[in-house]
């Protein structure tokens, strides 16, 4: 009996079969790549002038409902730590009040990736901040302090002040060596965002206390520079200050060197968006690149009442380019000279509200309780307004920011200002309004 015989297949055809079968496979495999990589997002800032090397601000989405997880300072933190957990990097400071968002530690991809998340609304660069400030003079003896008397009209006089002083309260050259005032805000307090307070100099008596340190992270917001303090002279001393009763309150947010991060400024204006109680006026003389963040934090800090008042800033360029000067909600002061012209460094242009003394102003010191110095800078010329607006704060204390912001510029005295620069406003501050 023959076996039966095994069907025979082709060589040639294994072959083929073979060939086909790896072709279908590396088509397969062709056709199914693997996971998507993540999206990245726009840094802003990044690479920018200032800018420090892995260092960002993240700013979150408050509408919808990512919007309700961020109510509290806790619901923020959460948020941060979830964002960070999924794409990488160390969230630091938490904003709450100011802002929602955080400080955030990583590398640029990691940023950018986090940046591209429907929950952001951007992300930007941490950079450096500096105070509107000119190279100091030397320390100079103390003025004499203010009069007591009033004149005829029942308006308090300071006889010989700060030439600052003297210009504000008169509409026109010459200056008459005198200071008259009709108010002195003791029921105003003014948050002085700056390097800290020399809080037991003479000058103020007793009102000036500490709010909270961002350089150090603790309540001693003691200055180091003499920035925060000649500001803080100007706003509210008895001898140097426009408004010379107002309470003043101490944020630190720049160093030794007169210098900071936007980081921790926007946790100065976070502290005091919380924390400010009416009626309330703030001074901001530092200056810095466009900051969204820093616009849409002040301009919260408005939304909460307090009236805001910034420099313009000492580049000789066009204040609409700096944050916050930029920002529409808050009054942005340029500077001027003795003789009411505008100082080649002061910033000036559309963003510009008002004009104010600022060269070579007299104010209070660092080193101990009677120290003068004399300094120049936007940073001087924006608490003499801030000081202006607290007097108008006291007399009115239901006006709104708006409202204060209107009757300053208002009463201000049109076309005195000498060369203010294309697109500013000739406006210069006229304080007995």
């Amino acid at each position: 009996m023959k076996k039966a015989r095994r069907p025979r297949i082709a060589v040639g055809a294994v072959l083929a079969a073979l060939v086909l079968t790896g072709t279908t496979a590396a088509a397969a495999s062709a056709a199914s790549p693997g996971p998507e990589p993540a999206p990245l997002g726009e840094v802003r800032g990044a690479g920018a002038p200032g800018a420090l090397d892995g260092e960002y601000i993240v700013v979150l989405k408050e509408t919808g409902d990512r919007a309700r997880g961020l109510r509290t300072a806790g619901g923020v933190r959460d948020r941060a730590e979830r964002l960070t957990g999924a794409f990488g990097g160390e969230a630091e400071r938490t904003y709450s009040s100011a802002l929602k968002g955080f400080s955030l530690k990583a590398t640029e991809k990691q940023a950018r990736r986090l940046a591209a998340d429907p929950s952001v609304a951007y992300v930007e660069a941490n950079r450096v901040e500096r105070g509107d400030v000119l190279p100091q003079a030397p320390d100079l003896p103390q003025a004499p302090g203010p009069s007591k008397g009033p004149d005829v009209s029942g308006t308090l006089l300071q006889a010989d002040p700060g030439w600052g002083l003297d210009r504000i309260d008169q509409r026109d050259l010459p200056l008459d060596a005198s200071y008259g005032y009709g108010a002195t805000a003791p029921n105003v307090t003014a948050y002085v965002v700056d390097s800290g307070i020399n809080i037991a100099h003479e000058d103020f008596g007793g009102r000036a206390s500490y709010g909270y340190n961002f350089v150090d992270g603790n309540r001693t917001a003691s200055d180091c520079h003499g920035h925060g303090t000649h500001v803080a002279g100007i706003l509210g001393g008895e001898t140097h200050g426009v408004a010379k009763s107002v309470k003043l309150i101490a944020v630190k947010v720049l160093n030794c060197q007169n210098s900071g991060t936007t980081e921790g400024v926007l946790a100065g204006y976070d502290w005091v968006a919380e924390n400010a109680t009416g009626p309330a006026v703030a001074n901001v003389s530092i200056g810095g690149s466009a900051s969204e963040a820093k616009d849409a934090a002040v301009r919260k800090m408005v939304e909460a009442g307090i009236t805001v008042v910034v420099s313009a800033g000492n580049k000789a360029t066009d204040a609409c380019t700096q944050s916050p000067a930029r920002e529409p909600s808050v009054i942005t002061v340029a500077a001027t000279a003795r003789d009411d012209s505008r100082p080649s460094w002061s910033n000036h242009g559309d963003c510009v509200d008002v004009f104010a003394p600022g060269a070579s102003v007299p104010s209070a010191g660092i080193g101990s309780r009677t120290a003068e110095r004399t300094m120049s800078g936007t940073s001087m010329s924006a608490p003499h307004v801030a000081g202006a607006a607290a007097l108008h704060v006291s007399k009115n204390p239901e006006a709104t920011p708006a409202a204060v912001t209107r009757a300053l510029l208002d009463a201000s005295s049109p076309g005195r200002v000498t060369g203010p620069g294309e697109g500013s406003p000739n406006r210069l501050l006229y304080s007995r309004f």
